[in-house]
């Protein structure tokens, strides 16, 4: 695919975008069979000329008579090559399995079947090439083998269609059989994230760097910011071709070419992913759903190396199996792919396994989780995760995720990520999961949720850290929000959103009790017994006794030498519990003499319009040690405001 200039744009839309690949063993004919087909020569290398084989993947356009255009991959047949074959045909919807007549099914026409199958590919037409080195007779024996090879495959039921590249022969056939069949892909569900795989990377002159690979999901448009994955590296989209034909949007199932602004060569190979910016999170930890194939031959073991092929990439990785020691040929189980570098995969999206030493496939699966966390072996409980993000609806894959992401919550963007889910769809779901209380929206704006379960377990967590607290320290009127913040790992941001709003529904539960930046359990009070008891009875006795005339602080602790501590805590229990009130450093109240009091001067200011310390010392009979800052008291509580050298009612003045 080589970039137009700019202004050449053509804007074209098809109903369903396909794209067909080849398979099958080396010579062949497949890449013979691309140029009679479209025109385009597919070895494009020097060495690929020189040899006569493919060896690398090439690409091309296929004009149908209906008018459909499809993309088309050429991959290489020799075994040698078998990786460049798989990153072919990871975004192929339509396989044209090639077998030559002259040959039958060769090593890697097996190879490349199983490749496909265990990439989900469902449809397919079987080519027999090279017709024109047989008679008919031999035609219809081969025609038989491969018919019995097929049976119980994909393609057991896909017709059959000899050809020769040579003489055009069956050429007619072919076309509307691939039309015919293309007309049959049930088109695969987008997530909406845009996603390309890059298969290729080439430098254009006059362009600089452009990649191509098949968009499987999402769109892109010229002039958008994208990222490099894994390398978190942003670039923008200077130009897109599709089918050699400028436009400014591509779309999900696209044959795509996209110019990169400012974006070296070196930096970009085949295997990376071009993805919205921020849209996925690389993982070195894969959970994923393994099927052994029975032509591996041996058992696979726990934590076998092996090299893993998904999308264009290919790394190595260890299998660990989750339950069980080994797997039988033709066995499936539950895995965790640790990976010796980082990927960036959605659920849903299919992998091949080769073998490290010697390299051959043997097996392959479905991704189920792209972000897990290190799982421990043979745990039913994970064990009962991983059935139900294989086999559960999009709910039980949902809430499984959620409980995974635990107390931090998942946004929308993740979840799709997570579980495969389109937007749309998640997005209807999630509604119904709030209505049923299964799941907590914790910021609409970033579309933050939480399971409910793993929610209210936080809220259980505050209780019990509550309860300890109170049981170690009796005396102490609650917890202060800070340090039980700290406590349960709740840092800035969305862990303190969460906690904000875990605090507030247990109020509103009346579980807890939020004074300021104190915390406490609804049904904790302060226990003092045996000694203590009797002390606060003493200390009550002398301030009820004290009445608008206590003793100070000091005079207190003097009073109780050998308490002291016992005396200090005391004050903190009786003026939080409210018996006590404090109106300056060192001078407390008994609340039924401030209350009796507080009415009394009430009743003055109404009679007399007005207060003096004057008047107020007639009414109470005490000294100014007391008088100020009784009335400073009354000022602050809101029932008397300074008006000169007089105090007023409030009240009055506010109406």
């Amino acid at each position: 695919m080589l970039l137009r200039k700019a202004g050449e744009s053509v804007n074209f839309r098809f109903m369903k975008h396909i794209v067909m690949g080849t398979a099958g063993h080396v010579d062949h004919g497949k890449t013979a069979l691309i140029k009679r087909l479209t025109g385009v020569d597919t070895d494009r290398l020097k060495e690929e000329k020189e040899r006569g084989i493919t060896i690398e993947l090439g690409f091309a356009s296929l004009s149908l008579p209906g008018g459909k255009i499809l993309g088309v991959v050429d991959v290489p047949g020799h075994e040698r090559f078998v990786k460049n074959m798989v990153a072919g045909a990871a975004g192929i919807d339509l396989v044209a399995m090639v077998i030559a007549a002259d040959e039958g099914v060769m090593p890697q026409t097996r190879e490349h079947l199983h490749i496909c199958t265990l990439l989900g590919i469902r449809k397919g037409v079987v080519v027999l090439t090279k017709t024109d080195l047989v008679d008919g007779e031999w035609l219809d024996l081969v025609r038989e083998d491969v018919r019995a090879f097929l049976k119980g495959t994909f393609l057991e039921a896909s017709p059959i269609v000899p050809v020769s590249a040579l003489t055009g022969a069956g050429f007619a056939e072919l076309l509307s059989t691939i039309e015919r069949t293309a007309g049959e892909v049930e088109e695969g569900a987008d997530i909406g994230l845009f996603r390309l795989p890059v298969d290729r990377v080439f430098t254009m002159k006059g362009f600089g760097t452009v990649v191509t690979g098949t968009l499987t999901s999402g769109k892109v448009a010229t002039g958008e910011e994208v990222e490099i994955s894994p390398l978190g590296l942003r670039t923008r989209v200077r130009g897109i071709q599709v089918h050699n034909r400028t436009v400014e949007t591509a779309e999900a199932g696209q044959r795509t070419a996209i110019n990169l602004q400012g974006t070296d060569r070196a930096v970009i190979e085949r295997g990376y992913l071009l993805v919205g910016p921020g849209a996925l999170t690389p993982s070195q930890r894969l959970d994923c759903t393994y099927r052994h194939l029975t032509v591996a031959g041996r058992k696979l073991k726990n934590r076998t190396l092996v090299r893993l092929h998904t999308g264009t990439s290919e790394i190595m990785a260890r299998v660990i199996l989750l339950d069980r020691d080994e797997l039988e040929s033709g066995g499936d189980g539950f895995a965790q792919l640790v990976l010796e570098a980082p990927l960036a995969a959605v659920a849903g999206d299919r992998f091949v396994v080769r073998s490290y030493s010697p390299v051959t496939t043997i097996g392959g699966g479905v991704i189920i989780d792209p972000l897990p966390t290190k799982h421990k072996r043979s745990s039913a409980v994970v064990l009962r995760e991983f059935k139900l993000l294989a086999e559960g609806g999009d709910a039980e894959k949902a809430a499984v995720i959620l409980e995974r992401a635990g107390i931090g919550g998942i946004t929308e963007n993740l979840l799709i990520v997570r579980t495969g889910i389109p937007g749309r769809e998640l997005r209807r779901l999630l509604e119904g999961m709030f209505s049923a209380k299964r799941a907590v929206l914790v910021d609409r704006d970033e579309m933050r949720v939480l399971s409910a379960p793993v929610y209210e377990d936080f809220q259980a967590a505050i209780a019990r850290e509550l309860q300890g607290y109170h049981e170690r320290y009796p005396l102490k009127g609650g917890l202060s929000r800070e340090e039980l913040r700290t406590t349960l790992g709740m840092g800035d941001g969305v862990g303190q959103k969460i906690f904000t709003m875990a605090l507030r529904d247990l109020e509103k539960k009346g579980e807890l009790i939020a004074e300021k930046e104190m915390i406490r359990l609804a049904g904790h009070r302060v226990r003092l017994q045996g000694e203590m008891g009797s002390l606060r009875e003493s200390l009550s006795a002398i301030y009820r006794e004290g009445a608008l005339a206590p003793p100070t602080v000091r005079e207190i602790l003097e009073r109780f030498p050998d308490r002291q501590k016992e005396i200090t805590s005391l004050f903190q229990v009786m003026t939080h519990e409210g018996e006590l009130i404090r109106i300056s450093e060192d001078l407390n109240f008994h609340r039924d003499s401030l209350a009796k009091l507080r009415d009394e001067y009430r009743q003055l200011l109404v009679r007399e319009g007005e207060a003096t310390p004057a008047s107020f010392k007639e009414l109470t009979g005490l000294s100014r040690k007391f008088i100020i800052p009784l009335m400073e008291y009354f000022d602050m509580t809101k029932l008397t405001m300074r008006a000169g050298d007089h105090r007023i009612l409030r009240e009055r003045q506010e109406k």
